[in-house]
């Protein structure tokens, strides 16, 4: 989305603030202005105060690591909300002010400066938040931050687009009932079984992504031949089927609680008692952790990945799996699901089912390093070059374990791991972990 450079706008100034004489860019950068003031709340507050300026961040973030450009360390993307802060929530910072000490001001232009820092070299993976010796949480702040450049106008054509979408269809990518019907027929000619939707009090109501219906079909025919296996009582519904939420990646509350109010009204009209997010872990942490907070209150269902469900009905023995893989298999943990939901035993346990030589990345779990893909940034094409250099430390940790196949639980993972492995020449095929179950589940007599 193209800026344009405009007057600065005084701290503390509010859209009230400007008649209809003002330039337009500058009413836009007035309402970034107001959104970033109504997220600054007491951990931003923290935040800022007691940030040490050591730099490990950087030390943590594969855009600065595979790059080495000081302008990716996580904190220094959170600059132009620094000075906001600094300026209007500081005593010393507004005395500096008053007095004529402080000259710089957040414009239109710095914040499209800043707005591919913020978009295009940061997947919010929350590495950087790991390491921070004092717990400054930056990929929560990342959040916040863009919140106040889609206000503002500054944002990604492709993430821009697919809020839109997301909006006008359900999809982000823009698919309706009907391409999804389609893919139901396969899967019920395929396997001889039916696909049930709309089916009133069922135990699990399944969201899927857009990516993997067009993707990764293989998926619905998995769940659907793992449920069957294991006598669970699930359901499609027609009213919505999209987990995946715009609104969260390109940083408005307004957009995501919409979608995730979709998905409350379709859970509650079937009474379904859980709601599963499917191989996507962005997916997954905006419906289960963000979800209840942007709607601002409690959900009448549990919701659960894809994978936790799995390791329940394996421990439920109702998950009976015969024979094993022979090749050497590695696992990609997906960000959102290990190092910001803690999901990570869960899926090595399922690994230990079919996998007969396995073996785990060096940095594995919540110390996983991203594949760079995500938080919006494989929905935004400007981003593309940055994405494939940062995928180089991904790179590195499969080439120290030389798997034959990679395995994960992320659709947007398994895209981001195809493209880069290709893009490095590594023949090494990616596979979904749901669907390698499916593949070795004991058939019924």
């Amino acid at each position: 989305m193209t800026s344009v450079a405009n007057p600065a706008i005084a701290p503390g100034a509010t859209e009230a603030d400007l008649d209809q004489t003002t330039p337009a860019g500058s009413f836009s950068l007035a309402r970034g202005l107001v959104a970033w003031r109504e997220e600054m709340d007491a951990a931003v507050a923290a935040f800022f105060s007691s940030c040490v300026h050591c730099g490990l961040c950087a030390s943590a973030c594969p855009f600065y690591v595979e790059t080495g450009d000081p302008q990716y360390t996580p904190i220094h993307k959170l600059e132009p909300l620094r000075l906001l802060w600094e300026q209007e929530y500081t005593l010393w910072g507004r005395l500096k002010v008053k007095a004529g000490l402080d000259q710089r001001r957040v414009t239109d232009a710095m914040l499209a400066q800043w707005e591919p820092l913020l978009y295009d070299s940061c997947s919010m993976c929350g590495r950087c938040s790991l390491v921070c010796p004092v717990g400054n949480d930056i990929q929560y702040m990342i959040r916040k931050a863009r919140e106040g450049m889609v206000a503002s106008g500054h944002a990604p054509e492709g993430l821009v687009a697919a809020s839109v979408r997301a909006v006008t269809t359900g999809s982000p990518m823009g698919l309706q009932w009907k391409t999804l019907e389609v893919q139901i027929k396969h899967v019920e000619t395929a396997t001889g079984l039916t696909v049930p939707i709309d089916q009133p009090a069922a135990d699990y109501l399944v969201l899927l992504s857009s990516m993997e219906i067009i993707n990764f079909p293989e998926y619905l025919e998995a769940i659907t031949k793992i449920f069957d296996h294991a006598g669970v009582s699930w359901t499609l519904s027609t009213q919505c089927f999209e987990a995946t939420n715009a609104g969260i990646q390109i940083g408005s509350k307004d957009i995501a609680a919409q979608l995730v109010q979709r998905v409350v009204d379709a859970a509650e009209a079937l009474a379904v008692k859980n709601v599963i997010s499917p191989e996507c872990g962005h997916a997954y942490t905006a419906i289960r952790w963000e979800g209840p907070n942007v709607i601002q209150r409690a959900y009448p269902f549990k919701v659960w990945h894809i994978i936790e469900v799995l390791d329940q009905l394996r421990a439920q023995g109702r998950l009976q799996t015969e024979g094993k893989e022979d090749d050497r298999l590695s696992l990609h943990d997906p960000c959102n699901l290990a190092r910001k939901s803690g999901v990570i035993q869960q899926q090595r346990r399922l690994m230990d089912l079919i996998a007969g030589n396995f073996v785990d990345l060096k940095e594995h779990g919540e110390f996983q390093w991203c594949c760079g893909a995500g938080g919006g940034v494989s929905s935004n094409e400007r981003a593309e070059p940055l994405k494939l250099a940062a995928f180089k430390r991904k790179k590195a940790q499969i080439e120290e374990v030389e798997p034959e196949r990679m395995v994960t639980m992320c659709a947007t993972c398994r895209t981001q791991l195809e493209e880069g492995l290709e893009e490095f020449n590594m023949d090494i095929p990616v596979v979904g972990l749901t669907e390698l179950i499916a593949d070795h589940l004991v058939e019924k007599g």
